[in-house]
């Protein structure tokens, strides 16, 4: 699974650098694992246990997270938070399993959904929003409603 490629430098000292070929291999475990019917998701702590690589990434992690309790699309599991432990090979962070594309729509924050793709990447400039806020400090009542509708 390691390629190792040979090379030598201006003094003569062979170097060996080692890569590794295909995905990295890690172990992943949870703990802590709650079920939170009220939100409609699992939130557990996760471990993964990675020696010789740096960090393993939150695709391959959902992956092996969808496995592990047969989750149909990937997009309903938010990790986050992993902080790699000094010396490397172990990192804790946090995940969340939603029971549907839906209800992660409907708690996860923004920036989360737009990292997974579940919400639009369009955002209202900033100029535009303080027009309409001092536009509508000159009107009163229901023309402040109709005014931000439009």
């Amino acid at each position: 699974m390691i390629d190792i490629n040979i090379a030598c430098c201006l003094e003569g000292d062979i170097l060996l650098q080692y890569s590794p070929v295909g995905m990295a291999e890690f172990t992943v475990r949870t703990r802590k694992f709650i079920t939170n019917p009220l939100l409609g998701r699992k939130q557990f702590v996760v471990d993964v246990l990675h020696p010789g690589v740096g960090s393993v990434s939150k695709k391959d992690l959902a992956e092996s997270l969808a496995k592990m309790y047969k989750v149909k699309d990937a997009r309903v599991i938010s990790l986050f938070g992993f902080k790699t432990q000094f010396g490397g090979g172990r990192s804790t962070g946090f995940g969340l399993i939603y029971d549907s594309v839906e209800k992660a729509q409907a708690f996860e924050p923004k920036h989360r959904l737009r990292r997974h793709g579940l919400a639009s990447e369009f955002l209202a400039k900033r100029r535009s929003g303080k027009e309409l806020k001092n536009k509508c400090k000159k009107v009163r009542g229901t023309a402040k409603a109709k005014l931000r509708s439009k």
